[in-house]
Parts: C-alpha cells; sequence; structure tokens
C-alpha cells in the first residue's frame, strides 16, 4: 500500500538562490530583523560565490540561507525563516540540510553567530549540537549601541 501526501503535505525543498529571489527575500528579512541585510550585500553575496540556499514550499519562499565552505571550515552567516513560518521547525530542516551538504563537502566544522538575546536561534543551535565557543563584542547593531556575538561551532 502506498502512501499519498497532499500537497500540503510536501516537504520543503532546498535550491539555489538567484537573483529573482531577492526582492522576496528583502520582504522577509526587513520582517525577521532589526536590523535587517541590505539587497546590495545579499547581491554581492551572490556575486562573489557565497553558497546561497532558497528554502522553497509550494513555490513559496520560507527562508534562506548565506554560506560559505573554504578550507573545512562551513560558515552559516545568515540563515532565516520567514516569520509567519518561525517555529514550525523550518528552521531546524534548513540547518540540518545545510550541514549534512558541509560535511559531503568535506568540511569538519560548522561557524555561526547568534545575538545571545535570540532565545529560539540559540535553543535551535544548541539542541543541534552547536557549542559556544567565543564571544564577538559589539558584533551586532542594536537598538541602543551595539550587541554582542556568540560565536558557536559544530565538528561535523
Amino acid at each position: 500500500m502506498s502512501t499519498y501526501y497532499s500537497p500540503k503535505d510536501a516537504l520543503p525543498y532546498l535550491r539555489s538562490l538567484e537573483v529573482k529571489d531577492l526582492n522576496t527575500l528583502m520582504g522577509i528579512e526587513s520582517r525577521a530583523y532589526s536590523h535587517p541585510w541590505t539587497k546590495a550585500i545579499f547581491r554581492d553575496c551572490l556575486k562573489v560565490g557565497y553558497v546561497c540556499w532558497a528554502m522553497e514550499q509550494h513555490n513559496n519562499l520560507l527562508g534562506y540561507a548565506v554560506t560559505s565552505l573554504a578550507v573545512g571550515e562551513y560558515h552559516i552567516l545568515n540563515l532565516t525563516v520567514r516569520p509567519e513560518s518561525q517555529g514550525q521547525g523550518y528552521g531546524r530542516f534548513l540547518l540540518r540540510r545545510l550541514v549534512s551538504w558541509a560535511k559531503e563537502q568535506g568540511g569538519e566544522t560548522a561557524f555561526l553567530e547568534v545575538r545571545p538575546s535570540n532565545h529560539a536561534a540559540l535553543h535551535l543551535y544548541t539542541s543541534e549540537g552547536f557549542n559556544e565557543v567565543g564571544l564577538r563584542k559589539g558584533y551586532y547593531p542594536a537598538m541602543r549601541g551595539r550587541e554582542d556575538a556568540l560565536v558557536m561551532a559544530k565538528t561535523l
């Protein structure tokens, strides 16, 4: 007996992020962050060859990631799920796919930075095996001054 999955049950999938995605992406980025990346930053990331991912489901952009892999180090520079889809497992799905890809490509360690005030992201990263390995003082712009970044890593 085969199992039938209705379209609403379809898993999201990852594909390469493209310039044509930037307008939709910017709508998500501006809703997800108090200090969003600019369109020019994303365009530059695509231009210089960062590994940029789009996570889609039913032809809708749910999230994205900007990453870099070099000399065994995998850096997750931006991992975002649209605000209305957060808390539903999409971030975990995306993170697991990124880590799996990096491992397949020969990555040895994954790194990322996260705001200490981003409790949901911290919970996700620690539950997926990332550990705090450092602190970058005043790394992020904040409403009042700057906010530190926790540097986290996971052995692949």
